[in-house]
């Protein structure tokens, strides 16, 4: 009887819409074309997953050849986890510019 009345598991992100949802929060307004470039693999269905869960939304198109759709998060991506802006994400790592030293030390 306990079973009935306890409240479901909340669905969990694969790690697939995880990256995708984090590329279209560092990078957005991005055209899945973009998203794909960085992800390097399709993307068209992890957009329609995060569309159904209301994750991100169509923000307009692109002035690009083809006017391609722009992609953006929405408040309920925001309040899934729990942030006031987008400004509270953290920092990407810098690629490059640390390891530049040690990647010259390489080839003396």
């Amino acid at each position: 009887m306990s079973k009935l009345f306890q409240i479901s598991k909340e669905a969990t992100l694969s790690q697939a819409a995880l990256e995708t949802l984090a590329i279209i929060a560092y990078k957005q307004p991005i055209t899945r074309v973009e998203i794909e470039e960085i992800r390097g693999v399709g993307a068209d269905m992890m957009l329609r997953k995060l569309l159904a869960r209301a994750l991100i939304r169509e923000s307009g198109r692109s002035e690009a050849p083809g006017r391609p759709i722009l992609y953006e998060v929405t408040p309920e991506f925001m309040d899934s986890f729990k942030l006031l802006s987008l400004d509270e994400l953290p920092d990407l790592p810098k690629f490059g510019e640390e390891d530049s030293e040690e990647s010259d030390d390489l080839f003396k």
